[in-house]
């Protein structure tokens, strides 16, 4: 019995032990009870919401393939029928909304027909009626549903077949897309954040009833990036520093789709070249702008045509230079990626960017980097954005981790760490690298392509004798670099040793001795150890044959694959290295892959087996197969490389 008089002994008589029991229980099957009274059945289940809520503020639900439990098997299951089904219900539904006022009246008429002894008493007038309405509604039913809906249908038919091994296969190759729909359904399942966000409360409301128009927005955002997004729109000028790994380019995104959904029409993004293609490719993956990219030659012709067209121009810190723009031209947005790249306004990027953001209306800062490291930097940055917050936290500086501080700060940065708002953690966020080649690159690439010398050509930008030249090593440099200031540590994987080699002798001191398949394992067990026992920022290399079995390497957070492999579960297994029971950070996994060669043909036939696979497929047959590329698809890659090639030289 506890102080509000609740008889606990009387319940576990009758088989009620736990709260869970309690919470299904009704309050008139507690009633029936011996010696529980109607008002007492009641105060229980009062009781028992209190006590959920609450234990809901600290219990959070973790799903990780290491942890695969009955419970967690059936959630996923039914999370991910419901997100496949999902789409088609919404189908359905604007199908029902459009047509609601004819359905509802043939369905009125046809009344009579339901029913034996209304039919009877029923005047003939309406049954004609009711019969007329029924042949009516029955060819609009063939000439809609039957034959504009087949092949929805046809799938919906497939989803609900799904298995609950297929279900957890499908949620281990895509966890990110179910989670987030997960999220939507259920708010505070994942995510352990307060109702404010971290923001100061007057603030967090405004950024509430922020309108957010998502039309044509081609992903489904986590609760945590929605309110970023919101924040981004609302605030106008920001600084959004969120940890890598959690969506800062998608809230990007998304913000430009529902400016766009508002009338806006032109926006500008500035970045590094080495991320200046995962920026087109996302921005096709999941909208439907337009896009310019201003970064080589005819600069003036691109900028021109985004003027004329709408869209987004895409364009390097390099490249800001060559645009010039009129007076009284505005557009919408400015984004620019990568922020502390402009810290120093001394530096001719800083200037340039000051200068092409006068003619934003909206201006947001991105930087994975945590810039609270150094508050001048962070000054300096928010002076571009609103130099009146500047000004109040120059003569409190010193108190950048207080209360005061951040409270002042938080109209214009927002930084959200994976912890505070991924709490299913550990989870495996992948990314492709897309790295376009450099002039030299290009010149060594083709060539043994049109030698058939297919090593080089698997080895492109690690073939390079300058480094400085090579598009994969200064993406490689900069994802250490962000690492090591995220206090993370990175394992580099290649199939090739000359590869491993090259990115030892490009990355110097950050990175051990490499582990290649002759090495012993004496040998390779202090190398892991010497890694283990190494600072945030320290880099393993290694084949990705010998690297790719047989270690346990947690202390890793950060993967690296250099080049696509053709078999994927090869690359599986190097993953599964950090990602495993222990790891208590969520791992980044990035692949570097050479867009417009080879490789990007490689991904596509991976990525077709593997929706062959993937989608519905029958597991008595294809779920044995192995995906890979084989000899005949390889020759067929090389094949068609060198004739495109060769055309190319011809003109």
């Amino acid at each position: 019995k506890n102080k509000e008089g609740i008889r606990v002994k009387t319940l576990k008589d009758a088989k009620y032990n736990s709260i869970y029991d309690l919470q299904k229980a009704s309050v008139y099957e507690l009633e029936e009870i011996n010696g529980i009274s109607l008002d007492m059945a009641r105060l229980i289940k009062k009781r028992v919401s209190s006590i959920i809520k609450e234990t809901s503020k600290f219990i959070k639900l973790q799903i990780s393939v290491d942890n695969k439990t009955k419970e967690i098997e059936s959630l996923v299951f039914e999370v991910v029928i419901l997100a496949h089904l999902y789409t088609y219900i919404n189908i359905y539904n604007e199908f029902l909304n459009e047509n609601s006022e004819y359905i509802k009246l043939k369905l009125k008429e046809i009344i009579p027909l339901t029913n034996a002894v209304q039919w009877f008493f029923t005047f003939n007038k309406y049954k004609d009626i009711a019969n007329i309405a029924f042949k009516e509604y029955y060819v609009f039913y063939l000439n809609n549903i039957e034959t504009k809906y087949e092949f929805e249908k046809n799938q919906i038919d497939k989803i609900i077949t799904i298995t609950k091994k297929k279900a957890w296969e499908l949620f281990s190759l895509d966890p990110s897309r179910y989670l987030a729909f997960l999220d939507t359904l259920i708010p505070n399942l994942l995510s352990d954040i307060d109702s404010k966000y971290g923001l100061p409360e007057e603030l967090a409301n405004l950024i509430l009833e922020q309108e957010l128009n998502l039309d044509g927005f081609n992903a489904t955002l986590r609760r945590y990036q929605e309110w970023g997004t919101k924040y981004i729109l609302h605030q106008k000028r920001v600084l959004l520093g969120d940890e890598m790994g959690l969506g800062k380019t998608i809230q990007a995104i998304a913000a430009m789709v529902s400016l766009a959904n508002n009338n806006s029409t032109h926006f500008v993004v500035v970045c590094p070249l080495s991320v200046l293609t995962n920026w087109e490719r996302e921005i096709i993956k999941f909208s439907n702008l337009n896009i310019f990219k201003a970064y080589n030659n005819k600069v003036s012709d691109t900028v021109i045509s985004w003027i004329n067209i709408g869209g987004v121009l895409l364009t390097t810190y390099e490249t800001l230079r060559k645009i010039e723009l009129e007076n009284d031209f505005k557009f919408e947005m400015l984004t620019v990626d990568e922020a502390h790249y402009i810290k120093n306004e001394n530096t001719l990027r800083a200037k340039q960017v000051l200068k092409l953001s006068l003619h934003a209306k909206r201006l947001l800062y991105m930087t994975g980097t945590p810039i609270e490291n150094d508050v001048n930097e962070m000054i300096k940055l928010i002076t571009d954005l609103q130099p009146r917050i500047s000004f109040d936290i120059k003569n409190i500086a010193y108190l950048s981790s207080a209360n005061e501080f951040k409270d002042k700060i938080a109209p214009v940065y927002y930084r959200r760490k994976r912890d505070d708002v991924l709490k299913e953690l550990p989870e495996l966020i992948e990314s492709i690298e897309w790295c376009d080649l450099l002039k030299d690159e290009t010149r060594l690439y083709e060539n043994a392509i049109l030698t058939n010398d297919r090593t080089s050509a698997r080895r492109v930008s690690w073939i390079m004798g300058d480094y400085s030249k090579s598009s994969k090593a200064i993406r490689l440099k900069e994802i250490v670099d962000m690492a090591k200031t995220d206090g993370r540590k990175v394992l580099v994987f290649s199939f090739y040793k000359d590869t491993i080699f090259a990115i030892k002798e490009f990355l110097k001191d950050d990175a051990l001795e490499p582990i290649y398949g002759a090495i012993s394992t004496l040998k390779r067990q202090q190398i892991i150890d010497e890694f283990n026992n190494s600072d945030a920022g320290k880099v393993l290399i290694a084949q990705i044959q010998a690297g790719g079995t047989g270690l346990n390497i947690q202390s890793a957070s950060v993967v690296v694959i250099c080049e696509p492999q053709y078999k994927p579960s090869i690359e599986n297994q190097a993953i599964s290295r950090a990602y495993r029971m222990g790891q208590i950070r969520n791992v980044l996994v990035y692949r570097l892959v050479a867009s417009d060669t080879i490789e990007e043909r490689i991904l596509e036939i991976l990525d077709r087996k593997q929706n062959e696979f993937n989608v519905f497929a029958d597991e008595s047959s294809v779920a044995k197969e192995t995906i890979e590329i084989d000899n005949s698809n390889i020759n067929s890659i090389f094949e068609e490389e060198f004739n495109r090639i060769s055309l190319k030289n011809e003109n």
